[in-house]
């Protein structure tokens, strides 16, 4: 019988009860209660409501047909989000469905916060229960448009569907899939999110390369004061210089060596700070 759960499906409506009406169709029995219609029902009639069931297991119905149901995808708004059980999400009835943690980020930093939004079908785990399932790429991929030339080094705004310790894939305002590598970005966005950022790159198969980085003459004042807030937290010394480990700089500072160098070089400029045997000082410190 769970083929028809979460789908929308014509009922006979069977018999009025106190709590609502008693629908019947294929086998199947629901309650559509008196709070999903303000309009009287004619037992013999028919009606057009979508399948659900609630915490006992009951069939239920209601004439509030979702953007959403089994074999079709749209955005779904977060409505809360409970630790080590997953998200719930609107799709537009009175009953809220569960993303389930198997489906979210392993990290709950990155899980969705409430008002992100979540592009999902419905499907249900082991024990029949209806849940919300994330898209996934080969879902997107009836989506996606490909890209025009003319959005390079334009901004651009997207929802994150994909979130990686090596990157974060979005889907643009403009339907484009984008890809925003982890040196472009100064911390993991949240699945879910809405981000912004700029065109980087147009690849050959109309995807995008995106930075969440401002440019680099912007960005400069940013890591400058990075800089000297760790120095300020470490006795005005830090064990990094202009040829220290890439990926030492990036664990700590969150910032490439380039940029990191370009900080550098302008604090020195500014006579705030030295490089003296590996490591860097604030000057009235050393």
């Amino acid at each position: 019988m769970n083929q028809y759960l979460g789908t929308i499906q014509t009922m006979n409506v069977d018999s009025k009860i106190n709590s609502g009406y008693i629908l019947k169709n294929s086998g199947i029995e629901a309650l559509l209660q008196d709070e999903e219609t303000n309009v009287e029902l004619e037992p013999g009639g028919k009606v057009n409501v979508f399948l659900y069931s609630d915490k006992r297991g009951r069939w239920i119905a209601t004439l509030k047909l979702p953007r959403l149901h089994k074999n079709t995808y749209d955005w779904a708004e977060v409505k809360e989000v409970i630790p080590n059980l997953g998200a719930f999400v609107d799709i537009g009835i009175n009953k809220e469905m569960l993303v389930s943690k198997d489906d979210l980020p392993l990290f709950e930093s990155v899980w969705p916060a409430e008002g992100d939004m979540l592009y999902v079908t419905l499907g249900e785990d082991r024990k029949g229960r209806l849940l919300a399932i994330p898209a996934n790429e080969d879902a997107l991929m009836n989506v996606f448009e490909a890209a025009s030339e003319k959005l390079y080094q334009q901004p651009v705004t997207g929802r994150v569907y994909h979130t990686s310790k090596e990157g974060t894939a979005i889907i643009t305002e403009g339907n484009h899939r984008g890809f925003i590598h982890h040196s472009e970005r100064k911390q993991e966005p949240r699945f879910g999110e809405l981000v912004n950022g700029r065109v980087i790159e147009i690849k050959d198969d109309g995807s995008i390369n995106v930075s969440l980085r401002p440019l680099k003459q912007y960005s400069i004042g940013d890591d400058a004061e990075a800089i000297l807030k760790h120095l300020k937290e470490n006795d005005g010394i830090i064990p990094f210089h202009d040829k220290s480990d890439p990926e030492d700089i990036r664990a700590t500072f969150q910032i490439s060596k380039a940029a990191f160098k370009r900080a550098l070089g302008r604090l020195m400029k500014e006579g705030r700070i030295e490089q003296d045997s590996g490591n860097t000082y604030l000057k009235e410190n050393k």
